[in-house]
């Protein structure tokens, strides 16, 4: 069955990046607050909420989002997705499309998700752009509730993100896919890692910003690379006594799309506090043009 679907569109109103519409259906829902940071800046903030705080076995969500030329909007949360476990087959679904307009920046910034035990999860973000659309994306997602020791628990995550440009010409395609069913097991393959997360930055208005992480994670990486890294675990289903040495926290970084107009980093940590700051750091410079910084 079709998944009814929500929507959201963003228009200039007197000068001002504005929702004009916005629709949601349960258990999804959407608050606006009329002003987040500066007053100068010209962005508007939206926030999902899911009813209860998660999302449970066969929940569907689907939402739609257009943001007008010129526009500035800042897609969040207020805390971490929660799925709750899964009655038979069953998979919490999640949907999201956006068309960014002309001259226009869409900026997604969640919370974590969090898989609790035997949880199902599938999410699909599919966003369409023009020459000069300027897109931020963060998609992250947490072993479960490692703190109490349930880790990779879950039975799937997968989660696409996909661009296209005009004449729906792909951009970036990306799919990250956990199964139990899989002949390793997702424990086994994460070693100690407990979360991951992919940041994506394209577009002419993030230059600046791309040159900076592009910069950061390279000094940071280096910085590992000359200091001792914690010993995290030893080697799996092998005859050697050799334990294998990981840094608590690893990130990557590549250009992507035409001329390199996008960067996506990729990052594993042992901790979800880690990531936090990272993103807080690497997203510093996106101030001035959404009024809070990101992640603070």
């Amino acid at each position: 069955m079709e998944m009814e679907k929500g929507k959201v569109v963003v228009e200039k109103v007197r000068g001002k990046s504005t929702v004009i519409r916005s629709f949601s259906k349960y258990p999804l829902k959407f608050i606006i607050p009329r002003k987040v940071g500066s007053s100068i800046t010209d962005a508007v903030w939206i926030y999902s909420l899911t009813y209860g705080g998660g999302i449970v076995s066969g929940d569907s969500m689907s939402v739609e989002f257009t943001i007008g030329d010129g526009c500035t909007a800042v897609l969040t949360t207020q805390s971490s997705t929660k799925v709750y476990k899964s009655l038979g087959s069953k998979c919490s679904e999640q949907v999201l499309e956006a068309r960014i307009g002309s001259g226009a920046l869409f900026v997604v910034i969640p919370d974590p998700v969090t898989c609790f035990s035997t949880a199902r999860y599938s999410q699909k973000q599919v966003f369409r752009v023009v020459s000069d659309s300027s897109l931020i994306i963060v998609d992250w997602f947490t072993s479960g509730r490692h703190e109490s020791g349930e880790k990779w628990d879950f039975e799937l995550y997968r989660s696409s993100n996909c661009i296209f440009a005009e004449g729906n010409q792909p951009v970036f395609l990306d799919t990250v896919l956990l199964e139990q069913s899989s002949p390793v097991d997702i424990a086994e393959s994460m070693h100690e890692y407990q979360v991951i997360a992919m940041v994506l930055i394209y577009g002419p208005k993030l230059k600046h910003v791309q040159d900076q992480v592009q910069e950061n994670v390279k000094r940071l990486m280096s910085q590992q690379l000359q200091i001792p890294s914690t010993r995290l675990g030893c080697c799996a289903k092998t005859n050697s006594d050799n334990c294998l040495v990981r840094p608590a926290f690893i990130a990557s970084c590549s250009a992507f799309g035409p001329k390199g107009m996008g960067v996506v980093v990729r990052v594993a940590s042992t901790t979800t506090e880690a990531v936090y700051r990272f993103l807080h750091h690497q997203l510093a410079g996106m101030e001035p043009l959404l009024g809070v910084s990101p992640y603070s």
